[in-house]
């Protein structure tokens, strides 16, 4: 049996398969190794029944995980895992070089992710080059929802919000200002707490303030992550990945237009076509 596993840090997509079919699937609550310790996995492994059920029976993980960026991190997720999955030989990769392999498979092209946080990078047909843009939910993640739920806080705190749009987000949230300061700055899991906005974006962007946002985090993910790479390397095949990008494709399609750029692929969860191409 072969497992699968593509984590954000607010989700992880479990696949298991056997002889090619999978044999069971679940989501857990994201394992990203800069924001969850050995022991919180743990726990999150054993909450869910099929994975417990067949942690025996897997043989070999293939796991990529947002936060799993160095060596040191990469080894250390997998020794934690290795103690639950007791038979199996991990491979464990950050989520960028599970994001390149799931839209070029083997083949050149530009990857950026827009999920609860953001990155980008050339992949040359074998791995991702390495590239400086990978500064978190504090310093980056451009066009993020994370990103984009720090902007619609600000806006909301400074009264920039449009009073329908005001009165939607008081209904929907029921917090003020205390609450939300309280929640940023002494509360864990901060990344979690603003990514938890992005379906408010999707539920209200036929308004014109929130299109205008997003259109602005976008022109922003272009000019901090696309534009630098196709001036070093060239226009090539552009594909995007994550929740983000194919839940606002309309707007991240009009934002590539403003820059003469054309979108080949958006791919909303990219662990389908990572199972496809390791169980083949």
């Amino acid at each position: 049996m072969i497992a699968v596993v593509y984590s954000g840090s607010r989700t992880a997509f479990w696949k298991l398969t056997q002889n090619g079919k999978v044999v069971a699937h679940c989501n857990t609550a994201g394992i990203n190794p800069c924001f969850v310790d050995s022991k919180t996995i743990l726990q999150i492994l054993n909450k869910k029944v099929a994975l417990v059920n067949n942690a025996e029976n897997i043989k070999k993980i293939y796991f990529f995980a947002a936060g799993a960026s160095s060596p040191d991190r990469q080894e250390e997720l997998a020794k934690t895992l290795s103690s639950f999955f007791k038979y199996s030989k991990i491979v464990v990769e950050n989520d960028l070089f599970g994001a390149a392999k799931a839209a070029c498979f083997d083949k050149p092209g530009i990857v950026a992710m827009l999920g609860s946080g953001a990155n980008c990078a050339y992949f040359d047909g074998k791995k991702p080059l390495n590239n400086n843009y990978g500064l978190g939910y504090i310093l980056g993640d451009e066009g993020s929802s994370n990103y984009l739920g720090k902007m619609l806080l600000k806006d909301f705190l400074g009264n920039k919000l449009p009073k329908d749009i005001e009165t939607k987000f008081i209904k929907n949230y029921n917090l003020d200002r205390p609450q939300i300061l309280e929640r940023i700055y002494k509360k864990p899991q901060v990344n979690i707490f603003l990514t938890s906005f992005f379906d408010f974006f999707t539920q209200n962007i036929n308004s014109d303030h929130i299109a205008k946002m997003v259109d602005k985090a976008f022109e922003k993910h272009f000019e901090t992550y696309i534009l630098p790479i196709v001036e070093k390397y060239g226009e090539t095949d552009l594909h995007f990945v994550g929740k983000v990008a194919a839940e606002l494709e309309d707007r991240l399609h009009h934002t590539a237009g403003k820059y003469n750029l054309k979108i080949k692929s958006i791919i909303k969860e990219p662990i389908v076509n990572l199972l496809k191409h390791y169980t083949n």
